[in-house]
Protein backbone atom coordinates (compact mmCIF):
# COMPACT_ATOMS: atom_id res chain seq x y z
CA UNK A 1 0.00 0.00 0.00
CA UNK A 2 1.08 3.65 -1.01
CA UNK A 3 1.56 6.32 1.63
CA UNK A 4 -1.09 7.97 0.66
CA UNK A 5 -3.20 4.71 0.22
CA UNK A 6 -2.51 3.94 3.71
CA UNK A 7 -3.06 7.63 5.28
CA UNK A 8 -6.56 7.44 3.43
CA UNK A 9 -7.06 4.49 4.83
CA UNK A 10 -6.48 6.06 8.08
CA UNK A 11 -8.76 8.97 7.42
CA UNK A 12 -11.56 6.63 5.96
CA UNK A 13 -11.68 4.56 9.03
CA UNK A 14 -11.29 8.13 11.03
CA UNK A 15 -14.90 9.18 9.47
CA UNK A 16 -16.08 5.23 9.53
CA UNK A 17 -15.50 5.51 13.47
CA UNK A 18 -16.84 8.93 14.11
CA UNK A 19 -20.27 8.31 12.09
CA UNK A 20 -20.51 5.31 14.28
CA UNK A 21 -19.76 6.37 18.00
CA UNK A 22 -20.05 10.01 18.03
CA UNK A 23 -23.17 10.83 20.08
CA UNK A 24 -25.52 13.39 18.13
CA UNK A 25 -24.02 14.97 14.70
CA UNK A 26 -20.46 15.44 14.71
CA UNK A 27 -18.32 18.71 13.41
CA UNK A 28 -17.91 19.40 10.16
CA UNK A 29 -14.13 18.91 10.22
CA UNK A 30 -14.90 15.48 12.13
CA UNK A 31 -15.96 14.60 8.18
CA UNK A 32 -14.21 16.14 6.47
CA UNK A 33 -13.68 13.79 3.06
CA UNK A 34 -9.70 13.27 2.27
CA UNK A 35 -10.33 16.17 -0.43
CA UNK A 36 -10.73 18.62 2.21
CA UNK A 37 -8.49 17.50 4.78
CA UNK A 38 -5.61 19.75 5.61
CA UNK A 39 -1.73 18.86 4.39
CA UNK A 40 -0.97 18.65 7.99
CA UNK A 41 -3.58 16.52 9.24
CA UNK A 42 -2.66 14.53 5.89
CA UNK A 43 0.80 14.10 6.86
CA UNK A 44 -0.13 12.92 10.67
CA UNK A 45 -2.45 10.19 9.05
CA UNK A 46 0.24 8.81 6.97
CA UNK A 47 2.54 8.66 10.30
CA UNK A 48 0.67 7.39 12.54
CA UNK A 49 -0.64 4.35 9.46
CA UNK A 50 2.76 3.91 9.91
CA UNK A 51 3.51 3.41 13.14
CA UNK A 52 0.67 1.23 13.59
CA UNK A 53 1.42 -0.33 10.27
CA UNK A 54 4.92 -1.15 11.38
CA UNK A 55 4.19 -2.05 15.05
CA UNK A 56 1.43 -5.01 13.79
CA UNK A 57 4.30 -6.43 11.21
CA UNK A 58 7.05 -6.28 13.91
CA UNK A 59 4.89 -8.49 16.64
CA UNK A 60 4.90 -10.93 13.92
CA UNK A 61 0.81 -10.67 13.93
CA UNK A 62 0.31 -11.04 17.60
CA UNK A 63 -0.97 -7.63 17.87
CA UNK A 64 -4.22 -8.84 17.37
CA UNK A 65 -4.34 -10.34 20.72
CA UNK A 66 -4.37 -6.47 22.16
CA UNK A 67 -7.34 -5.59 24.00
CA UNK A 68 -9.52 -2.36 22.43
CA UNK A 69 -8.22 -0.41 24.74
CA UNK A 70 -4.39 -1.38 23.75
CA UNK A 71 -4.99 -0.59 20.62
CA UNK A 72 -6.98 2.45 20.93
CA UNK A 73 -4.28 4.06 23.42
CA UNK A 74 -1.71 2.89 20.54
CA UNK A 75 -3.37 4.85 18.27
CA UNK A 76 -4.13 8.27 20.29
CA UNK A 77 -0.84 8.04 22.00
CA UNK A 78 0.95 8.36 18.00
CA UNK A 79 -1.52 11.03 16.82
CA UNK A 80 -0.42 13.20 20.01
CA UNK A 81 3.35 13.06 18.84
CA UNK A 82 2.24 14.19 15.68
CA UNK A 83 0.25 17.12 17.14
CA UNK A 84 3.25 18.13 18.95
CA UNK A 85 5.08 17.76 15.71
CA UNK A 86 3.16 19.92 13.80
CA UNK A 87 1.54 22.65 16.48
CA UNK A 88 3.93 24.42 18.59
CA UNK A 89 1.30 25.18 21.36
CA UNK A 90 -1.73 22.47 20.45
CA UNK A 91 -4.74 23.16 21.76
CA UNK A 92 -4.65 20.92 25.19
CA UNK A 93 -7.89 18.30 23.44
CA UNK A 94 -5.46 18.04 20.67
CA UNK A 95 -2.43 16.42 23.39
CA UNK A 96 -5.12 14.91 26.05
CA UNK A 97 -3.91 11.75 27.57
CA UNK A 98 -6.16 8.24 26.55
CA UNK A 99 -8.53 8.66 29.97
CA UNK A 100 -9.01 12.26 29.26
CA UNK A 101 -10.83 11.44 25.64
CA UNK A 102 -14.03 11.00 25.19
CA UNK A 103 -15.56 7.75 24.24
CA UNK A 104 -16.02 8.32 21.15
CA UNK A 105 -12.57 8.83 20.43
CA UNK A 106 -10.95 5.69 22.29
CA UNK A 107 -13.81 3.97 20.28
CA UNK A 108 -12.76 5.22 16.70
CA UNK A 109 -9.07 4.81 17.92
CA UNK A 110 -9.15 1.46 18.31
CA UNK A 111 -11.44 1.08 15.36
CA UNK A 112 -8.98 2.39 13.25
CA UNK A 113 -6.15 -0.42 14.42
CA UNK A 114 -8.38 -2.71 13.56
CA UNK A 115 -8.63 -1.36 9.98
CA UNK A 116 -5.62 -1.12 9.62
CA UNK A 117 -4.40 -4.73 10.75
CA UNK A 118 -7.35 -5.91 8.70
CA UNK A 119 -5.89 -4.12 5.45
CA UNK A 120 -2.43 -5.91 6.33
CA UNK A 121 -3.99 -9.35 5.80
Amino acid sequence: MSQTEGARLFREAWIAGVRQHFPGEPKAGYVTPWEGTPEWERQAADSVYEQVRHFIEISGGHAARLSREQKSRFVATCWTAQMYQHFEDPKPGYVADWPELPEWQRETDADIFEVIQKSLG
